[in-house]
């Protein structure tokens, strides 16, 4: 579980240094990379 967790975020973390251009931009792309976190975690309960 731990390696999925640490993979989306990686994902997310690299999606949102490449795709945004503004503050504003970075924090919808680390939003939706915490949104992706945490749908995981629930699924993995």
């Amino acid at each position: 579980m731990r390696r999925v967790l640490a993979a989306v975020l990686a994902l997310g973390l690299a999606a949102g240094a490449t795709a945004c251009n503004t503050a504003e931009g970075f924090g919808e792309d680390l939003e939706s990379a915490g949104n992706a976190l945490e749908e995981e975690a629930e699924e993995n309960q």
